[in-house]
C-alpha cells in the first residue's frame, strides 16, 4: 500500500471510498507550498485540484512519488514533462466535469445577452428597470466554439439543440463543424473558448483577434486564464465593439491587480470565480475517477 496526501478539497464520499481501499492518506486540503516541500518526500501519492502547485522544485523533493492525481481537466498547474522525466505518473479526470464547464458557458450567454445580473441587481436596488433590460435571443445565432474537445462538442451539441448554428476551430481536430479561426472570428455571434492554457495559446484572444469578432459579439472564457489578453479585451469591451464578455478564468487568480479589476467591473462584463467544475455531480464524478486511480497506483 502507498501513502497517499490530498492537497485540495476531495468528496467526502471520494474520501470513505478511499479509506475503504486501506490506502494511508493524510487530508491536508488547505495546505501551504512551504508545509508541501516540507512532507512531500513521504508520499507515494498526491492529489491535487487547481489550488496547488506542483512544479519542479517540488517534484525534486518527492523521492516516493508514484502519481500525481489532478482532480479536474487542466494539467496547467503541474510540470508534466518534469514529473514524467522523473518517472512520476501524471494522471486527470477530463471527462468529469466537462458537462458542468459547457452547462456553465451556455448559462453565461443567455446571461449576457439577457441582462440578467444587472436586471437582478436593479431589483435588489427597488427600481422597475422594464425597458432598459430588451435582450435577444440565442436561437439563430451563430456559436464559434475555439476548441473542440469534450467540452467544446458538449456546448456545441446543447447550441444546436436550441437552434444555433455551431462552428469551431481546433487544429487537432477534424470535424464537420471545423472552419479557419479567421472565418470564426468574423462569423460568431458568441465565441467561447475551451482549451488549454499552454505557450501556443497563450493569449490567442488579443486586440487583432477582438478587432475581426462582429461588431456586437460576445466572448466566454471558462477554459483557463492567460488565453485572452485581458487588457485588450477591456478596451475592445470599453469602445463597444464588443457587446460582452463572460469570464470564470483569470490570468491571476483570485484577480487582485488593478486593471483586472477594472475588466471586471465593467458593467458589460459577467465575472464568476472560477466556478466551471462546482456542480454537485461533476465533483461526485472527479471523486469517483480519483478513486479508480488511486486503486490503480496505491493498491
Amino acid at each position: 500500500m502507498g501513502k497517499l496526501l490530498i492537497c485540495d478539497p476531495v468528496s467526502k464520499v471520494a474520501l470513505d471510498a478511499i479509506r475503504e481501499l486501506g490506502v494511508a492518506m493524510d487530508v491536508r486540503d488547505s495546505i501551504t507550498a512551504e508545509e508541501l516541500a516540507e512532507v512531500i518526500g513521504e508520499y507515494e501519492g498526491m492529489v491535487v485540484r487547481s489550488r496547488t502547485k506542483v512544479r519542479r522544485p517540488l517534484i525534486d523533493k518527492a523521492a516516493k512519488m508514484k502519481v500525481i492525481i489532478r482532480g479536474g481537466v487542466g494539467l496547467d498547474n503541474i510540470d508534466v514533462d518534469y514529473a514524467r522525466d522523473k518517472g512520476i505518473d501524471v494522471r486527470n479526470t477530463p471527462a468529469a466535469s466537462s458537462n458542468a464547464v459547457a452547462e456553465l458557458a451556455l448559462g453565461m450567454m443567455f446571461a449576457l445577452t439577457r441582462h440578467l445580473s444587472a436586471a437582478d441587481a436593479s431589483m435588489k436596488a427597488g427600481r422597475w428597470d422594464k425597458k432598459k433590460f430588451k435582450g435577444t435571443e440565442i436561437a439563430g445565432k451563430t456559436l464559434g466554439v475555439i476548441g473542440y474537445g469534450r467540452i467544446g462538442r458538449l456546448l456545441g451539441a446543447k447550441a444546436k439543440a436550441l437552434g444555433m448554428t455551431v462552428i469551431a476551430y481546433d487544429p487537432y481536430i477534424q470535424h464537420e463543424d471545423i472552419v479557419p479561426l479567421d472565418e470564426l472570428l468574423a462569423r460568431a455571434d458568441y465565441i467561447s473558448l475551451h482549451m488549454p492554457h499552454t505557450p501556443e495559446t497563450h493569449h490567442l484572444m488579443g486586440a487583432a483577434q477582438f478587432a475581426q469578432m462582429k461588431q456586437g459579439s460576445f466572448l466566454v472564457d471558462a477554459a483557463r486564464g492567460g488565453i485572452v489578453d485581458e487588457a485588450a479585451l477591456y478596451e475592445s469591451l470599453a469602445q463597444g465593439h464588443l457587446a460582452g464578455a463572460a469570464l470564470d478564468v483569470y490570468s491571476q487568480e483570485p484577480p487582485t491587480d488593478e486593471p483586472l479589476r477594472q475588466l471586471i467591473a465593467l458593467p458589460n462584463v459577467l465575472a464568476t470565480p472560477h466556478i466551471g467544475a462546482g456542480t454537485r455531480e461533476a465533483q461526485d464524478r472527479i471523486g469517483d475517477e480519483i478513486v479508480k486511480l488511486v486503486k490503480e497506483y496505491l493498491v
